[in-house]
């Protein structure tokens, strides 16, 4: 069966509430990451062209393009001869298209048919938190003109004012506006202090030691020629692994320091790393990876890796650290489980598709497939659900029903999703579900218990807002699950259960086959928990009924592309659209409305039906384009009701409405009609939200816009 579980460690609470529970405090207590890319690339005894490692490094940086980002760069070895070369930064705001001009530009400097049989590599796009987009505010950083000490990072650096002031009165001049900029200066002013007593893993490591705040970083230096340091906390990092020509062997290698642990490891003739922020940058070359845990240092040298554990050392009430000391950082090795991924390059790319949300969309009827595989247990004739097993939840199930509550947490679409599934959680489950916008729990002090069940909705599982919101409510003891869709990431590893919703590589910033697999995932769960309601048997097994039909109906809903196409056309010129919805369909509302302002950048607002009187109806004319969902279920009339009073006011209405439903053909005219298959009516947003991701989509080409990198959002939310 596909894994439930989505973290690794977590402790298997399976009888009473009386037992202990784990207490995890993040380093992210103040910040997390900005939402920068980060990838690098280092190959020993494996010779490689300076135009092919340039190569690797934009390409790398391309298939981090969604995560959004304002400037780039990169930073290689150049020189006359392998033996004579000096590092050399280039950085461009812009696309990386610009930063790709900028090395042509640059190309009679430089040597592209230069061999290295070593060489190290670093490239970041940047996402502006501190200073504007500008060159000089661009990653890598240096710490001299002689780019001795280069960094790449990922996050916020909370101290790095009183660290700047420091290394001011030290004699160090700053030329960019970042918090990133202090680190390359502090590696530098503390090799001057003590070079000949520390390796380039030691030297880092006492860097670390006095930034607070969130990071990735990659180290590179001329005094560590072939040696590359990383380290995390708060901000994901991964280390991809392409070994030489010994295949089927241990993945392990001798360590980067030279000694041979317990476990078997295999020296390796060649060897090539990859670090990357997310599994999209590395697939192409490397299926082997490493997630980095926080605290983790990752050192690159001779052709092998060691991991080194980093211990935490508290300042207390001191924002101005004291850079007057011996070296005396002290760490392990430690062991870090080496994964296969099971992404596929075809998946982070378009295929036949124009656009990454426009293929994601399309996916959904089997991503939803994917969702239920191995959870989902069919009978003989594989049409008809006997029961949903969710495999890594069974321990937790009996926990859960047990709850004084449910609360599910999230943000933005993740957010819909939870509204969407509220209303069926509470049906089958008949406890109090609750919903929590992430970014307000730790605002409010969201009063939380040990008796609650806490389910985190994200879809990169590295949310800055429900990453804290989780480490809150473990702090307070509740029991909290993870509904994630990238393996690996922070909460699916941090939440003691969960499910991962196998939707595949979501490239587009706006979510769509996340949404509809998130509500899918959530549904299993009711029914998993539902499952001895001898009361509810008859309604569970009608859902199950739909569950199965669900892919399908998806498919009869996406036939309607041409028809949004038109009816985008109308609509392309206008400058506000509401939607209202009810029940199961407010989230329809709610989601149709954010696709449509994060892409088309129209502004658009879903409406609660029965709050129409009470405000919104003022907003209705003949001329704002109103979306009215009122498909079949048990807010119909009442929806029938809202169409009848808007129409009384002359209201331009555009209806989704069943595809067998003629009762309300003439209150709008055909064209301004989307006629739906109707499934049961939890499983409707499902089939409903479809035509509104297409609407969007052919909005946002029609009015020119980017449509996978909206402006000014980024996929993975990772600041606050």
């Amino acid at each position: 069966h596909a894994a439930d579980t989505t973290g690794a460690d977590h402790p298997r609470r399976r009888h009473h509430r009386a037992h202990a529970f784990r207490v995890y405090v993040s380093p992210l207590a103040t910040h997390i990451g900005a939402m920068c890319g980060i990838f690098a690339y280092t190959n020993y005894n494996c010779p490689k062209t300076q135009k092919e490692i340039v190569t690797k490094l934009l390409t790398g940086l391309k298939r981090l393009e969604y995560r959004g980002y304002d400037s780039a760069g990169l930073a290689i070895e150049d020189g006359e001869s392998y033996t004579e070369c000096t590092s050399k930064v280039f950085r461009e705001t812009g696309k990386i298209a610009n930063l790709e001009a900028l090395l042509e530009a640059n190309a009679g400097n430089m040597h592209p048919d230069l061999v290295f049989e070593s060489h190290c590599g670093v490239a970041h796009t940047r996402w502006a938190t501190h200073g504007p987009p500008a060159p000089r505010n661009s990653h890598p950083h240096t710490s001299d003109k002689n780019n001795e000490f280069l960094v790449v990072h990922n996050g916020i650096i909370t101290n790095h004012q009183a660290l700047r002031e420091t290394l001011i009165r030290k004699g160090y001049m700053f030329e960019s506006d970042t918090d990133t900029e202090v680190i390359p200066k502090l590696t530098k002013y503390l090799f001057d202090k003590f070079h000949d007593q520390i390796t380039f893993r030691q030297l880092v490591m006492e860097v670390l030691r006095q930034l607070q705040g969130a990071y990735a970083l990659l180290f590179k230096s001329s005094h560590y020629p072939g040696e590359l340091v990383a380290a995390k906390r708060g901000s994901p990092l991964l280390l991809g692994i392409s070994e030489g020509p010994h295949p089927g062997e241990q993945h392990a290698i001798v360590t980067s320091e030279g000694f041979t642990p317990s476990t078997k490891r295999a020296k390796r003739t060649s060897m090539e790393f990859y670090f990357a922020s997310d599994a999209s940058a590395m697939v192409e070359h490397t299926k082997r990876v490493l997630h980095l845990e926080d605290d983790d240092v990752a050192h690159i040298h001779n052709g092998g890796y060691g991991i080194y554990r980093m211990e935490r050392v508290h300042c207390e009430g001191d924002d101005s650290p004291s850079l007057a000391y011996g070296p005396t950082v002290q760490s392990a090795e430690v062991e870090r489980t080496i994964e296969t991924l099971t992404m596929e390059v075809e998946q982070i790319m378009k295929g036949n598709f124009d656009h990454f949300m426009q293929k994601e969309i399309h996916e959904q009827p089997d991503a939803v497939g994917q969702t239920m595989r191995g959870r989902v247990v069919f009978e003989d004739d594989g049409k008809t659900v006997q029961r949903v097993f969710l495999g890594g939840m069974a321990d937790y199930l009996s926990t859960i029903r047990r709850s004084r509550r449910i609360i599910l947490c999230g943000c933005g679409t993740s957010y819909h999703s939870a509204i969407a599934v509220r209303q069926l959680m509470e049906e089958l489950t008949e406890l109090p579900v609750t919903l929590e916008l992430a970014s307000d729990v730790l605002d409010r002090q969201c009063p939380f218990f040990r008796d609650d069940s806490i389910i985190f909705i994200s879809q990169s599982g590295e949310t800055a807002d429900t990453l804290r919101a989780m480490e809150y409510a473990k702090s307070k003891g509740a029991l909290c699950i993870g509904i994630v869709n990238v393996v690996g990431s922070a909460i699916s590893r941090a939440t003691d259960c969960g499910i991962h919703i196998n939707a595949g590589a979501e490239i587009g910033v706006a979510s769509t086959k996340a949404y509809t697999c998130q509500i899918t995932a959530m549904v299993l769960l009711a029914l998993a928990l539902s499952e001895d309601s001898r009361s509810r048997a008859a309604r569970r097994l009608d859902i199950m009924r739909g569950v199965a039909l669900l892919p399908d109906y998806m498919r009869r809903a996406l036939a309607l592309d041409g028809q949004m196409l038109e009816l985008a056309r109308t609509l392309v010129n206008e400058n506000s659209l509401l939607l209202f919805g009810r029940g199961y369909n407010y989230a329809t509302a709610l989601e149709g409305a954010l696709k449509v302002k994060e892409v088309a950048l129209l502004h658009s607002e879903g409406i609660l039906a029965g709050e129409m009187k009470h405000g919104p109806l003022a907003l209705v004319d003949e001329t704002l384009p109103l979306v009215v969902v009122a498909t079949r279920d048990s807010s119909y009339v009442k929806q029938k009701s809202v169409i009848e009073q808007l129409r009384a006011r002359d209201a331009r209405l555009i209806l989704i409405v069943g595809e067998d439903d003629d009762s309300l053909d003439r209150f709008a005219d055909k064209n301004m009609i989307i006629k739906v298959p109707e499934i049961v009516d939890c499983l409707q947003p499902l089939v409903n939200i479809i035509p509104l991701q297409l609407l969007s989509y052919h909005l946002t080409v029609l009015r020119g816009h980017n449509v996978d990198q909206p402006r000014n959002l980024a996929k993975s939310v990772t600041v606050e």
